[in-house]
């Protein structure tokens, strides 16, 4: 993932698990390809269905790029809902877990 349309949900450097070709709905992560270019990937929030589309928008609302400019999405451009953040791995409060803040509370303990 890259940019900061998602956050705080995601930010810039997060990997995600996508299951392309699934069911999606409201409240769901999910990426399609921008429909100015589709060459372009984009990760958004389904808002609603609108006009046998997706409203998709991103969870940062200062962020531009959703369907604010480019209106309703089709389904064919939506590849798939994002499961779940694979890295950094954050604990149920929050926090980033990981060898390199293991490192630093250990540091500080000394």
């Amino acid at each position: 993932m890259s940019g900061a349309s998602m956050v705080p949900a995601y930010y810039d450097g997060d990997m995600l698990l996508v299951r392309y070709g699934g069911a999606v709905g409201p409240g769901d992560a999910v990426l399609a390809r921008d429909p100015r270019d589709p060459q372009l990937v984009l990760l958004k929030r389904i808002a609603r269905r609108e006009g046998g589309g997706w409203w998709l928008l991103a969870d940062n609302p200062y962020a531009p790029g959703d369907s604010r400019q480019f209106g309703a999405v089709p389904d064919t451009l939506v590849l798939g809902r994002v499961v779940m953040r694979l890295w950094p791995p954050i604990s149920a409060r929050g926090r980033v877990l990981g060898r390199a803040t293991r490192g630093l509370r250990q540091r500080r303990r000394r």
